[in-house]
């Protein structure tokens, strides 16, 4: 993780807003949301099911399909606004794979049936890197090698059903770092590895931004991940982000009760043996028509009579470096 030498801010994010038109009404799933990520960083994407994680980080890529559709804002990356071009123009085709890569949550869907392995992994590095077949087929067996694929040379001409689903996570992971992008996004990146394979894997991702100076945005459930490698988080809940921070201020001094209540249902070494896990109660609510008032309202063991009748508030600092929160029990600057 590179600590050292000046960084320039690689991607902003202001005021995202994404829906979807279904039959019931307009899902809101990313309701205005703003976020940074610098060169040579690793940024935390955290929180349950349904959030907006994965739909904010496929409208940055330009990725959503109908009904869906990037209602508002803007992507700003190396000074260009993405969301200024078509999904589907050379401009945008170059950024996604050459600068951006996005790595999928579903390993067993996103890899193309009908194509080899191989050939997915050998069409960036000729498209984006220039390389002939000779070239891209030498890097594609590195690649696999480099990412765990025992026998790589020979299981280049496979097709994803002769794999298993961890070994398509590789893959994945592979496609992701072929062409050393400026970013790579990760969603849910080791879900189907073991932990010792899930380390190599995420220590592979951060070499491959250390030589290009590049950035790591993680997409994930897994806590423990963004606190070993994240520098900073960012807390989303509902479509929004209630809070954000570097990670050791959120780790250590949790400020929206739904983060605490996150940082509560996990385990961790450091507490009493036989200590019970504290779930968070409840569950999400319908974004077909969110309500005004916090959305965490019906679930927050601090709520109050203001947070029911007043809008959602901004986000506001609390102790900490550039920690925000979105909660009108931590007005005055002062954490959990």
């Amino acid at each position: 993780m590179c600590e050292a030498g000046p960084r320039g801010r690689m991607l902003e994010v202001e005021d995202l807003y994404t829906e979807f038109k279904i039959d019931q009404g307009i899902v809101h799933a990313v309701n205005g949301i703003s976020y940074a990520v610098d060169e040579r960083e690793i940024v935390g994407m955290v929180g349950e099911s349904g959030c907006g994680k994965t739909v904010s980080q496929l409208s940055v890529m330009q990725l959503i399909r109908r009904p869906g559709r990037i209602a508002g804002g803007k992507v700003w990356f190396e000074g260009v606004n993405l969301l200024e071009y078509r999904p589907n123009s050379p401009e945008m085709r170059a950024i996604r794979g050459g600068k951006i890569s996005m790595i999928f949550q579903e390993p067993m869907t996103s890899l193309n049936p009908t194509l080899t392995i191989g050939r997915q992994i050998t069409e960036s590095l000729e498209l984006h890197l220039g390389m002939n077949k000779k070239e891209a087929r030498a890097r594609a067996i590195e690649l696999l090698d480099q990412v765990g694929i025992p026998s790589a040379a020979s299981r280049l001409d496979d097709y994803p059903h002769q794999f298993s689903g961890g070994m398509r996570q590789r893959v994945m992971i592979a496609i992701g770092v072929a062409c050393e992008p400026k970013m790579v996004i990760a969603d849910e990146p080791t879900t189907a590895l073991d932990c010792t394979t899930q380390a190599q894997l995420l220590e592979l991702m951060l070499a491959t931004i250390d030589r290009c100076q590049g950035a790591l945005v993680l997409v994930t459930h897994n806590l423990g991940v963004v606190a070993r490698y994240a520098q900073r988080l960012y807390i989303m809940y509902a479509g929004k982000i209630v809070e954000e921070g570097r990670c050791r201020d959120i780790f250590y001094r949790p400020s929206h009760p739904y983060t605490i209540g996150l940082l509560n249902s996990v385990p961790r070494l450091d507490e009493a043996k036989g200590k019970r896990l504290v779930p968070i109660w409840g569950t999400p609510p319908n974004l077909i028509d969110p309500p005004a008032r916090c959305a965490f309202y019906p679930r927050c063991p601090e709520r109050t009579e203001r947070c029911r009748v007043e809008p959602w508030p901004e986000l506001k600092p609390v102790e900490g470096e550039g920690h925000l929160v979105r909660c009108y029990m931590r007005e005055g600057g002062r954490g959990a």
